[in-house]
């Protein structure tokens, strides 16, 4: 039944990120979607980074699932740290609504 279980979450997982690529936001998921691993580490040495990066996928997804707007998604990025907004400032959509480090 595990199995099972794990099928649902993974297509749960995958409406999820579905609705975040048609939604509101849809450009800045898709910006952030395409950063390599390789570029989330270069933002930091911290091995956190990747764990910074998925809590930013989620906070966009949250904001289309809850039609936020703009103004709101930069805050709370702003709220996730000084990391999040180093990765926020890849995403060419996102970038311009960041502050400077």
């Amino acid at each position: 039944m595990s199995s099972l279980f794990d099928l649902d979450k993974l297509n749960a997982a995958a409406d999820r990120a579905e609705a975040a690529m048609d939604g509101e936001h849809g450009e800045i998921y898709k910006e952030l979607r395409a950063l390599t691993p390789e570029q989330i580490d270069d933002i930091t040495p911290d091995t956190r980074d990747q764990r910074e990066y998925e809590c930013l996928m989620e906070v966009v997804q949250q904001a289309t699932e809850k039609n936020i707007d703009q103004a709101e998604l930069v805050e709370r990025v702003k709220a996730l740290g000084a990391v999040a907004i180093k990765i926020a400032k890849r995403v060419p959509t996102l970038a311009p609504f960041m502050p400077d480090a």
